[in-house]
């Protein structure tokens, strides 16, 4: 029995033993196990991080290629647009091309003036309008000035012409202008029109045979142009001489070509109050004042203008340095219902 005990505890001292040796060999593998897991775990957070970060990024790739298509499919819709409004504007200028073609070919085969015309010119063909000025009238005066500002529109000009032979004034761009003005307006004056042209500049003049002709009468008319080609533009500008021969014939209608204000007149200015400081005008100085000029014209009308019933329009030509005529002269041509115009260039 002793020895059984004692061998029962050696049993029990081996056995006892090798489980704390298992013990100690678990115990051993858990503490060298455990770095390693914490490690893992470590990369497995980063991974997941990581995850976590592209899943955002794609997110917002997405958002960014949605906004990017949406700019896109908006510039398409915009080129589009501007590509048909290119193709409509083409198609417009090509309507456009087309009528003016048309229109030149029309203007190119009209005739140079109509078969009953007296008076021959190389002005156009049938219009019988310049800016909405109509010709017209029972009795017409033509009313030109042939002052020596009428040679040109530059003062400089103006000055070296008024030195020059007659021939040369003569030659001035303007009054070869004026000269056409007066030939367009009497090719165009209607058939049943009587017609009267009166040059004026220091004194007036009626050019013409007769004081009324027949706008088809060639003959009269031929004269009326013979006299024209004859004028040379010079002196002073005064526009009451002017006006008193247009008193005296009594037109219906009357048409002024001119350029600016007087500068010369018939009355006795020199006992008016409002002269007093015009030299120019009183021959005390060579050159007269827009101001003094301003007066003369409103004095010239209230004394010499043509009696109510009268229409009266005006042709304004340029001229350097009367930069006030165009408002007086517009307010004489509307008080008695005509026009003022300032012609283009090119006309006529």
């Amino acid at each position: 029995m002793e020895g059984f005990n004692i061998a029962f505890l050696d049993i029990m001292a081996s056995g006892l033993g090798a489980i704390i040796l298992v013990l100690i060999i678990v115990k051993q593998d858990v503490d060298k196990s455990s770095p390693e897991v914490a490690l893992l775990q470590a990369d497995l957070a980063k991974v997941q991080a990581q995850d976590k970060q592209l899943k955002k990024s794609l997110s917002e790739s997405s958002d960014s290629a949605l906004d990017v298509l949406s700019k896109m499919t908006k510039i398409q819709a915009a080129t589009a647009a501007v590509k048909a409004e290119i193709l409509r504007k083409n198609k417009e200028l090509a309507q456009q091309n087309l009528a003016v073609s048309s229109i030149k070919d029309t203007i190119e085969k009209s005739p140079i003036a109509r078969q009953d015309d007296v008076l021959k010119t190389d002005a156009g063909g049938e219009e019988n309008y310049i800016m909405g000025l109509k010709v017209e009238g029972r009795k017409i005066l033509l009313l030109l000035d042939s002052s020596a500002s009428m040679t040109d529109e530059k003062l400089i000009n103006i000055i070296r012409r008024k030195n020059s032979s007659q021939k040369e004034k003569k030659r001035g761009p303007k009054w070869q202008r004026s000269k056409r003005i007066v030939r367009w307006l009497l090719a165009r004056s209607p058939k049943s029109s009587k017609i009267a042209v009166v040059a004026y500049n220091h004194k007036s003049k009626l050019l013409g045979a007769a004081s009324w002709v027949n706008s088809r009468d060639a003959s009269s008319i031929k004269k009326i142009t013979r006299d024209l080609d004859r004028l040379v533009p010079t002196g002073a500008t005064n526009l009451q001489r002017g006006l008193q021969k247009v008193r005296a014939l009594q037109p219906t209608d009357v048409y002024v070509i001119t350029d600016g204000l007087p500068t010369a007149g018939e009355s006795g200015f020199s006992r008016l109050n409002p002269f007093s400081s015009c030299g120019g005008l009183l021959g005390r100085a060579n050159t007269i004042s827009g101001a003094c000029r301003i007066k003369l014209f409103q004095q010239t009308l209230r004394e010499s203008a043509p009696g109510r019933g009268i229409k009266v329009n005006i042709i304004l030509l340029p001229l350097e340095g009367d930069p006030q005529a165009s408002s007086q002269y517009w307010a004489w041509s509307s008080a008695t219902g005509g026009l003022l115009i300032s012609p283009a260039e090119q006309w006529p």
